[in-house]
C-alpha cells in the first residue's frame, strides 16, 4: 500500500521526487478523485488512491514509492448532469492534462464513451457504467527537467523564412535517411535533413502538430488514420509515434542539431479543441475531470458545446485554470525542448470571450508579458468558424499573422486575374492596410501561397479542382475555392507548352512570395515540385499521397528555389524594417516607387483599369553598400516591352528571370526589355542619382 501524504496543489500534473510523487488534478465541480496505478505495461491496474485533498480546486497528494516510469491515470467523481454540463463518470479512466508521456494507444470501443452508444438522440443524457482501462493509453510519471542544451539562433524577423513542414510525411521518403529513424523526430535533426534546409536556405522549420492526437474512428473504420494531428489530447506530452527509441530527449536533441545548424524550430499548436469532440464523443479527459470548466458550452443549453472550431468543442481560455494549463504547455516545450515559437491554430477562439474576438483577451496579454514566451516568434491563424470568424490584422502588436489574403491575391494575379493591381500590390508591400496600425511591422504579415491545407504548389499549377476520392468522402470534403489554375489540362499532361506554363507559373509564385515585403513561409515539398494528385486536403493521407516525394525532385526548381531565397537573405531592399511609404531613406531614395510598362509612374487611371496586369516596382536597400533592386512582373498572356525606369546612367543587371532568358544581361535606364507572358524579372544596379 502506497502512502498518501498532502502534497502541494502547486504543480500540477505529476511531479516526481526522491520520496514518491506529487500528484495535482484540477477540477472545481468534482466530487471526489481518485489516483489509479497501473503496471509497467499498462494493462492491470495495480492500487487506487483517493486524492483527499482539494485546495482551490486542485486535488492533490504525495504518493510515496511512486517514482519515474509509473503509469496512470483517474477516475473522477461528480454529478453525471449534461443539461446542466456536468458529465462526470468515474468508470471511465482519464488523462492527466499535463501528462508528460503517453504510453499505448487509443484502441477504439464503445466502453470509451459517457453514454450508452446508439441509444438513440438522446442517449448522452444516460450514464454508461463499462470500464475504459483496458482501452486508454497511460499516462507516464516523468521528471520535469530541461533537456535541451543549446541557444537559440534568435534570427531576426527580416531574415527569416519560414518553411511548414510535417516530422512524419517530410522524412517518410527521404532516400538519405536510416530506415529506422524516418518519420521520428530523430529524422529532421539528421544530417541529411539539415542538409536540405541549408541548401534551399530557409531559417526556420515550422512542424505540423506533435502534441499526442487521436486516431478517429471514422478514419481507421475507413481503413486511413489522422495524418495531419489536428485532434490534441495532451499539450505536455508529444506523440510518441514521432519518437524512435531517444525517448523524449530525442526531440530536444533534434532541437539542439537544427539549432546548431542556425534552423529556428516552431511548433503548430492546437489549443483551441481537443480529440473528445462534440456531446456525442468519447469520455477521454477533459470532459471527464470537469467539463464545464475546460469547455465552451451553449450559455442556453449546456449539454452542448460553443463549436467555434469545426471540430465539436471549443477550450475556454476564459477560465484562468485553462489558460494556465495552455502557458504551462507553452513554457514546457520552450524550455524543456527549447522550441522558438508557436504558430497557433485558430487563433481567433483563444481570444474569444463570451461577446466575441477581444484582441485584448487576457490569453494575449499573458504570453506578451511572459519573460520566456514574449520573447519567441507567436504566430496567429487569425480565424475560425464562429460569427465574425475571420479576424486578419487585428491581433495584437507582438503577434504575426497568417495572410490569407496574401495568398488569395497572389494566387488570382499570377492567374491574370483582372482588376487586382492595387491589392497585389499592397500583399506585396507586406499588407500595410491590415497590419500598419500599433506600432506593428511588416512581419506581422506571415505571406504563403500554399500551406498543408489545400495544393502543393505543383497542384495549384496542374488542377482547377480537387481531387479528393481517396478520403472517402465522395470529394465532398476540402476547399472548392481553390484559386489554381491547371494551365489548360486537368492533372499531369506531356503537352511540352503546358509543362513550361507550368514552370513558370511556379517560379512567379515563388519569386513573388520571397521577394515580398513581410515574412514568407514556403510547404515543404513545394520547392522539389511534389504532387498530392490533386489532393487539397490530405489530412487522412498518411501514405504516399501526402508523405513528401524525394525521388521524383525537380532539381531544377529547387535550385531556383535556393536561388531566390539567397537574393531575399542578402538584399534588404526585400525585407525592410518598416512599411513602406513611398519616402526618400536616409539615403536619399525613395523606398518604394511603382512604374508602368513606359517607365512612368503609375497613373491613378491605370491603377483603376483591371486590365492592366503588368507593373514595375523599385525597392530601395536600407543599407548603404546594397544595391537598388527592381522587379518588372507580367501577370498578362503576352510578351511585354518594359522600359527601365530612372534617370539616364544608371546601369542594371538582370538578376533573376522566370523565364530564364534574360539572366545576367546588362542595361540602363530608359531601356526596354521583353518580359515574357507570365513572368518577372529581377534586376539590380545603383543609379547614380536617387530618382523621383
Amino acid at each position: 500500500m502506497n502512502k498518501l501524504t498532502t502534497g502541494s496543489p502547486f504543480t500540477l500534473g505529476a511531479t516526481p521526487d526522491d520520496k514518491g510523487t506529487n500528484f495535482a488534478l484540477f477540477s472545481d465541480h468534482a466530487e471526489g478523485v481518485t489516483l489509479c496505478l497501473f503496471s509497467k505495461d499498462g494493462k492491470k491496474e495495480t492500487d487506487r488512491i483517493d486524492l483527499w485533498e482539494c485546495t482551490n480546486g486542485v486535488w492533490h497528494g504525495h504518493v510515496e514509492g511512486v517514482k519515474e516510469g509509473q503509469l496512470y491515470g483517474y477516475r473522477v467523481r461528480g454529478p453525471f448532469d449534461p443539461a446542466n454540463g456536468h458529465r462526470f463518470n468515474d468508470a471511465k479512466l482519464l488523462l492527466d492534462p499535463y501528462a508528460r508521456e503517453l504510453v499505448g494507444d487509443l484502441v477504439w470501443d464503445d466502453a470509451l464513451y459517457g453514454y450508452p452508444v446508439g441509444g438513440g438522440d438522446d442517449a448522452d443524457l444516460n450514464k454508461d457504467e463499462r470500464d475504459s482501462a483496458a482501452f486508454m493509453p497511460k499516462a507516464r510519471v516523468i521528471s520535469p527537467k530541461i533537456l535541451t542544451k543549446s541557444k537559440r539562433p534568435m534570427i531576426p524577423w527580416p531574415q527569416t523564412v519560414i518553411y511548414e513542414s510535417h516530422v512524419r510525411g517530410w522524412t517518410m521518403r527521404h532516400p538519405m535517411l536510416p530506415d529506422d529513424i524516418r518519420g521520428t523526430f530523430a529524422s529532421i535533426g539528421h544530417p541529411k535533413a539539415i542538409e536540405h534546409l541549408h541548401k534551399i536556405g530557409v531559417s526556420t522549420i515550422e512542424l505540423m502538430p506533435v502534441h499526442a492526437f487521436v486516431q478517429d474512428r471514422h478514419l481507421q473504420e475507413r481503413g486511413l488514420r489522422n495524418f495531419w494531428g489536428y485532434n490534441t489530447i495532451g499539450f505536455f506530452a508529444p506523440e510518441m509515434n514521432y519518437v524512435d527509441g531517444g525517448g523524449l530527449a530525442e526531440i530536444a536533441e533534434a532541437v539542439d542539431r537544427l539549432h546548431a545548424a542556425g534552423i529556428e524550430v516552431i511548433l503548430d499548436v492546437v489549443y483551441n479543441h481537443t480529440a473528445e469532440g462534440n456531446h456525442l464523443g468519447p469520455t477521454l479527459s477533459f470532459k471527464g475531470i470537469d467539463n464545464f470548466s475546460y469547455y465552451r458550452l451553449m450559455p442556453d443549453d449546456k449539454r452542448y458545446y460553443d463549436d467555434l472550431t469545426g471540430t465539436g468543442n471549443a477550450i475556454d481560455t476564459n477560465h484562468p485554470r485553462v489558460l494556465q494549463m495552455v502557458l504551462d504547455s507553452l513554457r514546457l516545450w520552450a524550455t524543456v525542448y527549447g522550441v522558438d515559437g508557436f504558430r497557433f491554430d485558430l487563433a481567433l477562439t483563444l481570444g474569444r470571450e463570451p461577446t466575441g474576438f477581444n484582441p485584448r483577451h487576457a490569453f494575449f496579454n499573458a504570453i506578451l508579458q511572459d519573460p520566456v514566451l514574449g520573447r519567441l516568434k507567436l504566430i496567429a491563424e487569425p480565424w475560425d468558424v464562429g460569427p465574425g470568424g475571420y479576424q486578419l490584422g487585428n491581433f495584437p502588436a507582438g503577434f504575426s499573422e497568417w495572410n490569407g489574403d496574401y495568398r488569395d491575391v497572389v494566387r488570382e494575379f499570377w492567374m491574370g486575374a483582372e482588376g487586382l493591381l492595387p491589392s497585389f500590390a499592397t500583399r506585396f508591400a507586406a499588407s500595410s492596410d491590415l497590419f500598419n496600425e500599433g506600432r506593428r511591422r511588416p512581419w506581422s504579415s506571415v505571406n504563403f501561397v500554399t500551406a498543408h491545407d489545400g495544393f502543393t504548389l505543383e497542384d495549384l499549377v496542374s488542377y482547377n479542382d480537387k481531387h479528393n476520392e481517396a478520403n472517402g468522402e465522395d470529394n465532398r470534403d476540402g476547399h472548392s475555392d481553390n484559386r489554381s489554375w491547371n494551365c489548360g489540362v486537368e492533372g499531369p499532361t506531356d503537352d511540352p507548352e503546358i509543362i513550361e506554363l507550368r514552370k513558370r507559373q511556379k517560379r512567379n509564385l515563388i519569386a513573388t512570395l520571397m521577394l515580398s515585403q513581410g515574412v514568407p513561409m514556403m510547404l515543404a515539398g513545394d520547392e522539389m515540385g511534389n504532387s498530392q494528385g490533386g489532393n487539397n486536403n490530405a489530412y487522412a493521407q498518411d501514405n504516399e499521397i501526402g508523405w513528401v516525394d524525394w525521388g521524383n525532385t525537380d532539381t531544377e526548381l529547387a535550385d531556383f528555389t535556393a536561388k531566390v531565397i539567397a537574393l531575399r537573405r542578402s538584399r534588404s531592399a526585400f525585407s525592410r524594417a518598416e512599411f513602406l511609404t513611398g519616402a526618400r531613406t536616409a539615403l536619399g531614395q525613395r523606398d518604394v516607387a511603382w512604374f508602368s510598362t513606359s517607365g512612368a509612374r503609375m497613373s491613378d487611371e491605370e491603377w483603376n483599369d483591371p486590365f492592366v496586369k503588368c507593373i514595375t516596382v523599385r525597392l530601395a536597400p536600407m543599407r548603404a553598400d546594397e544595391p537598388v533592386m527592381i522587379v518588372m512582373m507580367n501577370a498578362s498572356h503576352v510578351d511585354v516591352d518594359f522600359t527601365v525606369p530612372g534617370k539616364e546612367g544608371g546601369g542594371w543587371t538582370v538578376v533573376l528571370d522566370t523565364a530564364g532568358e534574360l539572366e545576367g544581361e546588362k542595361t540602363d535606364a530608359g531601356k526596354t526589355l521583353k518580359v515574357v507572358a507570365r513572368s518577372m524579372l529581377v534586376l539590380e544596379g545603383v543609379a547614380d542619382k536617387p530618382a523621383d
